[in-house]
């Protein structure tokens, strides 16, 4: 008996999982920001462009943290940034995050101003807090503008905002990049049969992208882009639940040990959690609301998009964790 080891691996807990939602949260986040600029209608889905993407930043940070957590040495975790390997999912993972992360700050910045032109005077702490602040901007006594104070930082506000569409185009890519790493990073664990599959990439984005519009969706208070995002939704949900077909198509089909870990699913310990919380709470039941609700019937959106955000967290708590039980024998 080696603990965590035999009879089942047991080494990733919580932090895994959470990393993995985060991680796609954020990266569906700023794919349909990076997009809708691409398109010109950034004042046309205020929400999805200025307003979502501020939750990017912070999804990542707490992922990461996360991911901390669940090293062993994280003091050593800075040695993945002296070396690149193409062969290596988590190598893949650490550059697009250190990469996506900065440009994520960025794009919070451009729209800065939009999203808050002006904040109310505060008392107490918050005003102590407030009144330090102002004294480093240029601001109205009463009303704190955020006009930046040294010239180079209004230059590189200026900088990032005349090139938006460039910094678009690469935040795409790395958001594209950052939510199929959230798949292959468990497809590339060949020893345990229910991640070995090149399915979890795509299956992953997919995923990724649903929560992020149900995100959008959830915080816009513009009826044109909330049945916008329900329609990329109920979209994004379709194809998701193809993914599953053909997910559990492919184990069925295959070797023994690949029917063995499908049998989880089906009559096994995680059948009632994949299958009533996941697939029917979490993916069919908001796909039939958001049908409803397109349809003219009066759906509060909060409920769909809490319904595919918990769905979405639970499915990667199922996958890290059958996965874990799933073996090779020889």
């Amino acid at each position: 008996m080696n603990p965590n080891i035999d009879p089942v691996l047991h080494v990733w807990h919580w932090q895994i999982p959470l990393y993995l939602f985060l991680g796609g949260l954020a990266a569906g986040l700023l794919f349909f920001a990076a997009f809708y600029v691409i398109r010109g209608k950034e004042d046309r889905f205020a929400t999805a462009v200025k307003v979502a993407p501020i939750l990017a930043p912070i999804a990542i940070a707490l992922g990461l943290v996360a991911l901390m957590l669940d090293l062993k040495n994280p003091l050593y975790s800075w040695q993945l940034y002296t070396t690149v390997r193409l062969s290596s999912p988590m190598s893949w993972g650490a550059w697009t995050l250190m990469f996506i992360m900065p440009l994520s700050i960025i794009w919070v910045v451009i729209y800065f101003k939009d999203v808050f032109p002006q904040i109310p005077v505060f008392k107490g702490f918050m005003g102590t807090v407030q009144h330090w602040v102002i004294d480093h901007f240029e601001a109205e006594p009463k009303k704190l503008n955020w006009n930046w104070k040294y010239q180079w930082a209004r230059d590189l506000e200026a900088f990032f905002i005349k090139n938006k569409l460039p910094i678009a185009w690469v935040m795409v890519v790395l958001a594209v990049i950052l939510g199929v790493y959230t798949g292959i990073l468990l497809s590339a664990f060949n020893a345990r049969p229910l991640w070995n599959t090149s399915i979890l990439g795509p299956l992953f984005l997919t995923s990724g992208l649903s929560t992020a519009a149900a995100t959008i969706m959830w915080m816009s208070n513009s009826h044109e882009e909330q049945k916008r995002f329900s329609q990329i939704d109920l979209l994004l949900i379709v194809i998701e639940l193809f993914f599953i077909t053909h997910l559990f198509m492919g184990f069925l089909s295959s070797s023994a040990v690949q029917v063995g870990s499908a049998g989880l699913f089906f009559g096994g310990d995680f059948t009632t959690t994949f299958w009533l919380f996941v697939v029917v709470m979490g993916l069919v039941i908001p796909a039939v609301l958001e049908v409803l609700e397109l349809k003219g019937y009066r759906i509060h959106v909060a409920l769909p998009a809490f319904l595919i955000l918990m769905g979405g967290l639970l499915f990667r708590f199922v996958m890290v964790e059958a996965g874990q039980i799933t073996r090779y024998l020889y």
